[in-house]
């Protein structure tokens, strides 16, 4: 698997490659272009090698200098999707998380297949109140974001409704350690595992458990959601990461039917699901 910072990285590596060439048909040097912009020569020796990201004002700065204004919007515009491709949580979550929740609403409803993949916690689809005010409390307390845990778990929670709505699929899966890590108390991992029990007769959900005794050759991976086979949403420590090149989204969907081949599902996924609740006593 690649770096799934490398679509990004490709991104940003492009509008480089095409800020390059815009000063080479203008016929300018690099000294005389940051000359023009009002800057230092190593900024544009950073910036057209990729190593600094420019900021909007640079991009207009640049293009005024070679005389392509006409390319200055679309520049721009690639240079944000360059810049959401890898976003650090504490950008994410500096208001908190309630508006983290609310704000990926539209890119689910317009999404018809789901397939989510978790080694660590329980897909957010499928939280129940007391885990996500447990999990969201945590991840608050590291972050050191402003506490609107309250507000945030009812949006997740209102988020969550999609799975009862006609249109969309989900296939999740989960490593059986997710059913063992305790977030929260026992009264909440009970309440947690019943529900997943609950979840599985629904027609649009898929619930895989991948068992500790599984003969696997795909390895565990960080949490992803691949939507619609057209992007792919990655969960890191310290960033969310974007993938939208096909042959990474390729390599995710790989990924994902490879680790789909060695789950279990119906009863011998429930049998799982009530032993981890059997040890909770």
């Amino acid at each position: 698997m690649p770096s799934p910072s490398s679509s990004a990285q490709a991104a940003r590596d492009a509008l480089a490659g095409r800020l390059r060439e815009i000063r080479l048909d203008a016929g300018i040097t690099g000294r005389e272009l940051a000359s023009r912009c009002g800057w230092s020569e190593s900024k544009s020796s950073r910036i057209e090698n990729g190593r600094t990201p420019p900021a909007d004002a640079d991009i207009r700065a640049w293009c005024q200098a070679c005389g392509a204004e006409d390319q200055t919007d679309d520049l721009i515009a690639a240079n944000r999707t360059a810049d959401s491709m890898y976003v650090q949580w504490r950008r994410l979550q500096r208001t908190g998380l309630r508006r983290l929740q609310e704000s990926i609403v539209p890119l689910y409803q317009q999404t018809r297949r789901f397939r989510a993949y978790c080694s660590n916690v329980v897909p957010g689809f499928l939280q129940t109140s007391g885990y996500a005010t447990a999990l969201l409390s945590s991840i608050a307390s590291f972050r050191g974001t402003p506490d609107d845990v309250h507000e945030a778990v009812a949006a997740r929670l209102a988020r969550s409704e999609i799975i009862h709505q006609s249109g969309h699929s989900f296939a999740l899966l989960v490593e059986e350690s997710v059913l063992r890590y305790r977030v929260g108390d026992a009264e909440v991992m009970a309440g947690q595992l019943g529900h997943l029990l609950a979840v599985m007769s629904l027609p649009s959900v898929s619930l895989g458990v991948i068992p500790f005794t599984a003969r696997r050759g795909m390895w565990a991976l960080e949490t992803f959601t691949v939507l619609d086979d057209r992007r792919v949403n990655i969960e890191l420590l310290s960033a969310a990461v974007t993938v939208t090149a096909p042959s990474e989204v390729s390599d995710y969907l790989k990924a994902f039917s490879e680790l789909s081949d060695v789950a279990v599902y119906g009863g011998e996924a429930r049998s799982l699901i009530t032993a981890a609740i059997n040890t909770l006593g």
